[in-house]
């Protein structure tokens, strides 16, 4: 099995690095690639040094079975042909193709057999905040066809990057020391604060953010469901934080939902209001599972349910949920 990464530098090409590293998937030989600037650079994998390679219009990815690519949107559309041209299954992390309609949209817990079809050998990764809710809302959904959702995101830095944490870290030192804090990654000071756009703003006043995931949900649940979104970037550095307000067929009891979410694929249920617990960012960070909690009845609706999720942006919602797809396809042989 060869697998090859694009993007290998960044924050979610680290992390693809350090998922794979210990990993129950067998890989034979591991190829990394980025830009000019990162090519060159070493890296030690299962304990033997690679190089990162420039991305180039080449036969670099001849014998390639899989490509994790995170690069950006521009580098994907760019290199999708040079990627897949010798048979390369394409998992791309990026905007580029996620509403293609020949392009599958995938999250292993939900829709993982819609990696079986995939005419342009491309299997786009979902938006990070996608994945965490759609992970949840599967659950639910099985119980009772979910109608609508309201949900309110707090993203942490991670979102922006590595540029994006380490601003809000440079930030936090700053104010501390009674300086003028330096705002470049963000519209705003993001520490001490919080800023209620996430992406750019659409004609409708809504941002790309929360148009994606109305529209990845949709795609990946395969299902007419309403979502409706406010995304808010907090001074957390790493893990996503969402408070999510569903509406269902039928009646559902707390005691249900909570059942289902235990028993879901890739959460963990971590809900008991009396002794303070729920799930938290510094509990989720570095961690591969959808944390919820704080389940209960919506008081303005009888078939309404509200809960509160938490996952690590980086893993769950990027790196892990592509390898993820990565082996679903070499464990149902489908390359």
């Amino acid at each position: 099995m060869k697998i090859a990464i694009v993007g290998a530098s960044g924050a979610v090409g680290q992390e693809f690095l350090n998922i794979l590293e210990n990993y129950d998937l067998q890989i034979d030989e591991l190829h990394l690639f980025g830009s000019v600037r990162s090519a060159g650079t070493n890296y030690i994998f299962r304990g033997k040094p690679i190089t990162v390679k420039e991305l180039k219009h080449n036969d670099d990815f001849k014998g390639i079975d899989i490509t994790l690519t995170s690069a950006g949107a521009g580098t994907s559309r760019e290199f999708a042909g040079t990627i897949t041209r010798h048979g390369a299954v394409m998992i791309d992390n990026s905007s580029a193709f996620r509403m293609d309609e020949d392009v599958p949209l995938v999250v292993p817990e939900v829709n993982a057999d819609d990696c079986r079809n995939r005419p342009r050998n491309i299997i786009a990764n979902p938006n990070c905040t996608t994945i965490q809710m759609v992970v949840a809302l599967k659950a639910i959904d099985d119980l009772s066809r979910i109608i609508r959702v309201h949900i309110a995101t707090y993203q942490s830095a991670s979102g922006a990057g590595t540029s994006g944490m380490a601003e809000l870290q440079n930030q936090t030192v700053q104010l501390g020391r009674g300086e003028e804090p330096v705002i470049e990654k963000f519209k705003y000071q993001l520490a001490f604060n919080l800023i209620p756009q996430v992406d750019v703003f659409t004609d409708n006043d809504y941002t790309k953010e929360e148009m994606k995931m109305f529209n990845e949900t949709r795609k990946i649940m395969h299902s007419d469901v309403k979502v409706s979104a406010t995304a808010v970037r907090v001074p957390v550095m790493r893990a996503h934080s969402e408070a999510i307000w569903c509406e269902t067929e039928r009646e559902l009891s707390v005691e249900e939902v909570k059942q289902a979410f235990a028993k879901a694929k890739g959460m963990v249920l971590y809900d008991d209001p009396q002794q303070s617990q729920y799930p938290m960012p510094l509990m989720a960070a570095g961690k591969d599972p959808v944390y919820v909690g704080r389940i209960r009845k919506d008081l303005t609706n009888p078939k309404g349910i509200a809960f509160w999720t938490v996952s690590d942006q980086i893993r769950k919602g990027a790196a892990l949920n592509a390898v993820q797809i990565a082996e679903y396809l070499i464990k149902n042989k489908l390359l």
